[in-house]
């Protein structure tokens, strides 16, 4: 491997909106994400709806134009 071409690989602090929070590494010092094994539908077992940016509303609307 070539030397100093390579990124630093550090502790890493992700924070999910649900308000949990866990240590990992990774090349950035902080992650914030939407949806972690916490608050997720497949590992809860309860059913959340998670609409990013009204892409429902779009597609719902892009189909009644098309009728």
């Amino acid at each position: 491997m070539k030397d100093n071409i390579h990124p630093e690989y550090k502790d890493c602090t992700v924070r999910c909106a649900c308000g949990e929070t866990f240590e990992t590494k990774s090349v950035i010092d902080e992650m914030r994400i939407d949806i972690c094994s916490k608050c997720h539908p497949f590992y809860t077992g309860r059913q959340k709806l998670v609409d990013t940016g009204g892409r429902v509303d779009k597609f719902k609307k892009r189909m009644q134009r098309g009728e």
